[in-house]
């Protein structure tokens, strides 16, 4: 997926939810709502998480230094763990403190009305921008399922907005409902356990966003599919007789590190050896744009047996 797409849909998410932010603490502070409240802070650590994750995203643009010789792309990724901490910790932690409250101390919500044109509207633009996140995220899902592309994903930007999103609109039916049962059966304490969904709703997609970023975070590698196919291309090189190992590790959702430990034809010079190299590189980035970096060493499968015996007799 694009870094542009993925600045659409975050620029997107973060002038809807500031704006939503806004009418949702007026909404809350004139009706007294519990589950209102818990939206206006949902929308707030939302707003405050779309500016991390374009502050993640300029950071992993930072070029290459000494310090850093294979860039900041995973700056990227810790950001956007980051972001799911705090939607654990303050949009969820607040939203169940708010409502175990209003239960333990329930009192009628006044002006309902106005929480129902505020939550209305709201659905309409958490709605809307939603469906830019999934028009987004649908062009590298392919056939896969949402939550299987989701666990392939290397852009953390586009399923952080799009789950996000999702417990937004899933939120404001709670409040909705919440307050619309609790002044329709004349139990205020209703209010306070909408309040409470909301953070349980919050806590589980924090959760699941963390699970996600934390891999990415600690490490991985490209899809076995790609991984297959940079080991056939190695195969179909002239001189090549083996793959003794590849090993890939995404640095950023378009930067890609692959290093090869090939097996030659005893029979070439030194000259052969660097052509097929140069080659081969130039083949896996032309098939592969996200591979940005190959390192290929050339060994004997008998030599990298031996070498990975040693190796794992030393961490044994």
């Amino acid at each position: 997926m694009a870094a542009h797409g993925s600045k659409i849909v975050v620029f997107a998410a973060l002038a809807g939810n500031a704006l939503i932010a806004a009418t949702k603490f007026g909404a809350a502070w004139y009706t007294g709502s519990a589950a209102m409240l818990s939206e206006a802070i949902h929308s707030l650590v939302d707003t405050g998480n779309q500016i991390l994750l374009l502050h993640g995203m300029r950071q992993a643009a930072k070029p290459a230094t000494a310090a850093h010789p294979f860039g900041y792309g995973l700056r990227l990724y810790f950001w956007a763990f980051v972001v799911a901490v705090l939607i654990f910790g303050l949009g969820a932690g607040l939203s169940i403190i708010e409502g175990l409250e209003k239960i333990e101390t329930p009192h009628p919500v006044t002006d309902a009305h106005v929480n129902y044109i505020v939550l209305g509207l709201a659905i309409l633009f958490e709605g809307g921008v939603w469906l830019v996140a999934l028009r987004e995220f649908r062009t590298s899902k392919g056939g896969r399922s949402l939550l299987g592309a989701v666990h392939v994903s290397k852009d953390p930007t586009v399923f952080t907005v799009l789950f996000e999103d999702t417990a937004a609109v899933l939120g404001l039916i709670v409040a909705f409902g919440g307050i619309a049962l609790g002044q329709a059966l004349d139990l205020p304490v209703l209010d306070g356990i909408a309040s409470l969904v909301i953070g349980i709703i919050l806590a589980v997609t924090a959760g699941f966003l963390a699970y996600e970023c934390q891999s990415l975070l600690t490490g991985e590698g490209v899809d076995p599919v790609v991984r297959e196919a940079i080991r056939r291309t190695a195969l179909a090189e002239a001189g090549v007789i083996g793959v003794n190992e590849l090993l890939t590790m995404h640095f950023g959702p378009r930067d890609v590190l692959v290093t090869l430990s090939l097996d030659f034809e005893d029979q070439l010079l030194a000259g052969g050896v660097e052509g097929i190299v140069s080659r081969l590189e130039e083949r896996i980035k032309t098939a592969h744009p996200e591979v940005t970096r190959v390192f290929i060493e050339a060994q004997s499968f008998a030599a990298h047996r031996r070498a990975k015996a040693a190796s794992d007799a030393s961490t044994g």
